[in-house]
């Protein structure tokens, strides 16, 4: 028997490849699926809702059993909910939070590495699109996935030097076209799954709906102002907001406004032009550094949510954390969300988005 490894099954095909994968290298899988207590909407027949439900872990279970492998189950759901309560309680608190982050950093590689320790596996393996390489010191490097579609390091910016030593990314290097492709020729039944939504506990899109059922009566209210400060309008929570929005402000016609900031102390709403949004840079916090840390400014890419394209950008350590100034302004600095640098394609840390630098 080959080294033994943990394998996170989503029950989606990029998981089940990356397990069949690691037996192929001659190495030792055992599939853990995480229960989360997620479950899809009554009386869909979506497949692509969530990626945790009872019927992803019935996927799972079968591709393990097709590929001879150990399968275990385990309940994370009380782990789980504290990462649906961080949710609820950003949007209160006038942020955008991203909960994928956060899952990342604290389950999927962080009890996860745990669970691997109880049996003796060295690795975790996931069915990310990302790659970690030795770099010249012999450290693990982070870089992004070939397939820049699919890449995911942005949100594996999270995990620490020492986890990054631990991690298999069999996928990193391939097109998610080429995976679909090795899933159906290899006889698995998940090769035209669809993706998973990106927010796994939020299947209707509906997060206010979630965040007033979680938090019933916390709603912050207020006026929506210019910033000006005249009063251009009411609203009836903070939780329908994210910095950038132009649609559903309920303003009426008239010139196009997008959302500049949200002050929770007053629950106001500042809009203005388009032009108002670019800010010169942001102030980020908890930052998770995968080089050594700069001791001046630092030239880097910087990306400031999922999908946007890295901007160049200068960056320096602050007392409180790091500051990032944009080559460029950039619009839609949303604090709750992570800024993450790169050099090229390779990952140098990230951290939580405080205030954006006009």
């Amino acid at each position: 028997m080959g080294q033994r490894v943990l394998v996170a099954m989503s029950g989606g095909v990029d998981s089940s490849v990356a397990a069949w994968m690691a037996r192929e290298k001659g190495l030792e899988p055992v599939g853990l699926f995480m229960r989360t207590g997620v479950s899809k909407p009554q009386g869909g027949a979506d497949r692509k809702k969530g990626c945790c439900s009872a019927e992803d872990a019935a996927d799972a279970r079968r591709v393990a059993d097709m590929l001879d492998i150990p399968f275990y189950a385990i309940d994370f759901e009380a782990d789980f909910r504290g990462i649906i309560d961080y949710f609820a309680d950003e949007y209160l608190r006038g942020r955008t939070p991203n909960p994928c982050v956060v899952c990342n950093n604290k389950l999927k590689f962080g009890e996860l590495l745990t669970y691997a320790d109880g049996i003796g596996a060295r690795h975790v393996v996931t069915g990310h699109y990302a790659r970690v390489e030795p770099g010249p010191d012999g450290r693990p490097w982070l870089r992004r996935g070939l397939d820049a579609g699919k890449d995911q390091s942005y949100v594996l910016h999270g995990l620490g030097r020492e986890a990054l030593e631990r991690v298999l990314f069999p996928l990193g290097g391939m097109p998610k076209d080429e995976v679909r492709e090795t899933a159906r020729k290899i006889g698995l039944p998940v090769f035209d799954k669809p993706d998973s939504v990106e927010i796994c506990f939020v299947p209707d899109q509906d997060h206010v709906g979630l965040v007033r059922k979680l938090r019933p009566g916390q709603s912050v209210a207020g006026n929506i102002v210019t910033t000006e400060g005249e009063v251009v309008g009411r609203h009836d929570g903070l939780e329908r907001f994210t910095i950038g929005q132009r649609k559903g402000l309920g303003l009426g016609g008239g010139k196009p406004r997008f959302v500049l900031e949200m002050v929770p102390e007053t629950g106001e709403v500042v809009v203005g032009d388009k032009d108002e949004l670019g800010a010169r840079g942001l102030f980020a916090s908890g930052f998770n550094w995968l080089m050594d840390e700069p001791s001046g400014e630092l030239a880097c890419a910087a990306q400031i949510r999922y999908r946007h394209t890295p901007v160049p950008a200068t960056a320096r350590k602050t007392p409180g954390g790091v500051e990032v100034r944009f080559d460029n302004p950039q619009p839609g600095v949303a604090p709750g969300q992570a800024v993450v640098l790169y050099e090229g394609d390779r990952v140098l840390g990230g951290g939580w988005i405080d205030r954006p630098a006009f």
